[in-house]
């Protein structure tokens, strides 16, 4: 185990640190194993067994086999925690084993009778191990014995599969690429990994899902319910009872063609991307711009949860807020939550990019691509393109979103670890990077009358208790537009506008394309050097 933390950096990789366990606390009859698939600077198959409270653990580069006729190489590398059983996920590029892993195979083994009554450990130093192994892939007997040590202590092994009955000829462990735990392949693992590891945590706490449990929907019944209030009444949502008031109150002037848009219309919006937009404003605080009037008429940012609000209510009381600051947010960490704010006279919804957790530490590298007068939208792709390129250059996962009024907005994931100051240093370094292609374009004036209608690559919103606008917030303009998460490849679309998405076709769009801006919760990526 020293040898495997040696050559970690349990700052940057998700792996787990882990701690060797007792021998004693093994069954001593059936023991695990797994296999897992790793892509890293070559693609091979680690092989490990439960042994003495440990995976021992060989790099199998072409994959083990139930062909009887066919002799695999295997190195013995470093024992793994326990705690690695299970680990499918990416390993941070630049750390040792960098590269994306799934779980190939599991299940149990144990000692072939044939081998001699040998524990585990001993069989193992002795270089000769008989398995029975029951496994969804790998099943039956396997041999995997020592051949040579090298001078600097390494050893090579062979595996091999025994004539039984589980044998196959020609039996290729390719032509069954999928993990036995998720179903995915490499690829989609490494498109989206589901879980990180917290290696400063103890390991029942380590693994932290990136993709969150979804979040219970609103029923049918619960939604119709509100067409049945009047102009006002007590909605029983998401378990909360809420006295709801105005409903047919036009909050958004019409689109032609289209009818305005009440309050009513508002709450069941709000009702029904609740579940979606939750994982964005858990654990932040909010801040509330409130258009009581409608979104005809002046807003206000609202940050103080008011003291009339109910009791039930998630909150954050700031412990660093000065006279002039809010003390007391709002915080979204039930659906219930987003309906009273919307009720509220809440038309838009700005959470925070730190959490209540660290407020100083920052979940998102952020760059706001801010049309000028003169802007056109037709330019402003060109901007979001160029980001585009960028990114993919260095290797970068960001997500683009619409902002449903002029601009895009991208959003990029971050490890735990850059301040504020760095994470902004950082993105104004690529804004300014990618201004220099395009300055005809671009000003970097801060005041808007000073930028001669020219667009600005907007970096400074990366500080604490600044917000850009969350994913499916409505804002307050006719038709109720709301800031829309779209793919890359959408910037190619020629019937993209960046105000196109409203309350009233976002959630069909959902239906078919599911929430493509999930990405933004991996907070395992690195910001590479920009030099």
């Amino acid at each position: 185990m020293s040898v495997y933390r040696d050559k970690r950096d349990f700052t940057r990789t998700s792996e787990p640190e882990g701690a060797p366990v007792l021998a004693a606390e093994t069954d001593g009859a059936a023991w695990r194993f797994v296999v897992q698939r790793h892509r890293a600077r070559r693609l091979h198959y680690d092989f490990r067994l439960e042994i003495d409270g440990v995976l021992a653990s060989w790099a199998v580069p072409k994959g083990p086999t139930l062909d009887p006729s066919v002799r695999r190489a295997a190195f013995h590398v470093e024992d793994h925690p326990l705690e690695y059983f299970d680990f499918e996920g990416v390993i941070p590029s630049g750390e040792y084993g960098g590269g994306d892993v799934i779980v190939w195979d599991e299940g149990t083994w144990q000692l072939d009778a044939a081998g001699g009554p040998q524990s585990p450990g001993a069989a193992l130093r002795a270089g000769e191990l008989h398995l029975d192994m029951q496994g969804h892939k790998l099943l039956g007997r396997f041999v995997l014995v020592r051949t040579r040590t090298d001078a600097a202590g390494k050893e090579q092994w062979l595996l091999l599969h025994k004539r039984d009955e589980y044998a196959v000829e020609g039996w290729d462990p390719e032509d069954h690429p999928r993990s036995v735990l998720s179903g995915r392949t490499n690829e989609e693992v490494k498109a989206e990994p589901h879980r990180l590891w917290h290696s400063d945590l103890p390991a029942s706490q380590a693994s932290v899902l990136l993709t969150p449990p979804p979040v219970p929907e609103a029923g049918a019944d619960e939604i119709d319910a509100l067409d049945h209030i009047g102009r006002e009444g007590t909605w029983r949502i998401f378990g909360r009872e809420l006295k709801v008031t105005n409903l047919d109150k036009v909050l958004f002037d019409a689109r032609p063609g289209e009818a305005p848009v009440s309050k009513r219309d508002l709450l069941r919006y709000s009702a029904q991307i609740a579940p979606v937009v939750l994982p964005y404003l858990a654990h932040r605080p909010l801040n509330m711009h409130r258009f009581p009037n409608g979104a005809g008429s002046d807003g206000f940012w609202h940050k103080e949860l008011p003291a009339h609000a109910p009791e039930w209510l998630p909150r954050w009381h700031n412990p660093d807020a000065s006279s002039g600051e809010a003390h007391t947010y709002l915080v979204v960490d039930e659906p219930a939550a987003l309906v009273w704010a919307a009720n509220f006279g809440a038309l838009e919804w700005h959470a925070w990019t730190s959490r209540v957790e660290e407020p100083e530490q920052p979940t998102y590298a952020l760059v706001d691509i801010d049309p000028g007068d003169r802007t056109t939208w037709a330019e402003l792709l060109v901007l979001a393109r160029l980001h585009r390129t960028a990114l993919e250059h260095l290797g970068v996962q960001g997500q683009p979103k619409v902002t449903g009024r002029r601009g895009v907005q991208v959003w990029i994931p971050i490890a735990p670890g850059p301040s504020f100051a760095r994470t902004r240093a950082w993105a104004e370094q690529l804004s300014r990077t990618i201004g220099a292609v395009v300055p005809e374009l671009v000003s970097w004036k801060w005041q808007v009358g000073e930028r001669s209608g020219l667009a600005r690559l907007d970096y400074t919103q990366n500080a604490r208790n600044k917000t850009l606008v969350a994913p499916y917030s409505p804002r307050p303009a006719p038709g109720a537009p709301v800031s829309a998460p779209i793919e890359w490849d959408e910037l190619d679309d020629p019937g993209l506008r960046p105000d196109g998405f409203t309350i009233r076709t976002i959630v069909d769009r959902l239906a078919k394309k599911r929430d493509i801006f999930r990405p933004v919760l991996q907070t395992g990526q690195h910001l590479p050097s920009l030099r």
